[in-house]
């Protein structure tokens, strides 16, 4: 079913009808070269609903009998890619100057706050943990928050239980052996690590200003898919998330957009980092 799903053409119509359908729901723009993406990623759908091909899948969802299906499609097409302390001179950026500096000014309260905006299933969100631990925070009242659109990868951040093949990607042999515990072929975090993480659904196009204020934003290999009005829209929310003088960290490929009213683009430690004004 699947090999057949593989070979067969998706109608036009129901081309323009898929990438309506994940803009509307998520706002990610697919361009009209990613046959082979939907059929990659839509072909275990089809599978799994005994539909005979993608266009019948198109039917389905335009029957609209079936909110869950269209769910499942939205979280097949988004991208989660994601690994243990990626970017690592940002991490080192966050180490030396970003960490002393809130060490001196929260030393009254103690209290810092930060937000991984994309976390996929949350290699992000605890590699800042462990550095948090590993640079003296044990004690401090450290709030991580990690949000994805995809239920799916979200249930499995909150589990913290990683393959072989992933704790290979990324994470020191040091850290794995300290923060981790060993099941054959799986790695799970221990519960202090666990428990400085909390996470959540949440589409980036929605208000955020309640969700802060945080000392440091992650939002990386995010913006490269959406559109240019989209991505001004999520970084002003962003932006009115953070504590002036806190950061924002993009992937390597991306910029602030032009948002010099916002943001002071600044490089420490080798990293680009974005301060909110």
């Amino acid at each position: 079913m699947a090999s057949q799903t593989l070979i067969q053409e998706i109608g036009a119509a129901n081309y323009r009808f898929l990438q309506q359908h994940v803009y509307s729901q998520v706002g990610i723009v697919l361009d009209d070269n990613k046959h082979y993406l939907f059929q990659s990623r839509l072909a275990p759908i089809v599978k799994q609903h005994c539909l005979g091909s993608i266009n019948d899948l198109c039917d389905l969802l335009n029957a609209n009998k079936d909110a869950s299906i269209g769910q499942q499609v939205v979280e097949a097409m988004t991208t989660n890619e994601t690994y243990f302390f990626r970017d690592p001179v940002q991490y080192e950026a966050i180490r030396t100057d970003l960490l002393p500096r809130l060490r001196e000014e929260r030393k009254a309260t103690k209290n810092l706050r930060f937000w991984s905006a994309a976390a996929s299933t949350g290699q992000e969100a605890y590699s800042l943990a462990m550095l948090l631990l590993e640079e003296g925070f044990a004690d401090w009242n450290t709030q991580i928050l990690g949000t994805d659109f995809s239920s799916k990868v979200v249930g499995r951040a909150r589990a913290g239980t990683y393959q072989q093949i992933e704790v290979n990607r990324g994470l020191p042999t040091s850290l794995l052996i300290k923060y981790f515990g060993r099941s054959c072929l799986e790695w799970t975090l221990i519960d202090r690590v666990r428990r400085m993480a909390q996470f959540d659904t949440i589409d980036l196009r929605r208000s955020m200003r309640t969700l802060g204020p945080f000392d440091l934003v992650f939002c990386r290999n995010v913006m490269i898919y959406f559109d240019n009005e989209t991505k001004r829209n999520i970084m002003k929310e962003i932006h009115s998330t953070l504590f002036r003088g806190g950061w924002l960290l993009l992937g390597g490929a991306e910029t602030a957009f032009g948002l010099d009213e916002w943001f002071e683009r600044r490089t420490v430690a080798n990293a680009t980092v974005y301060v909110a004004k």
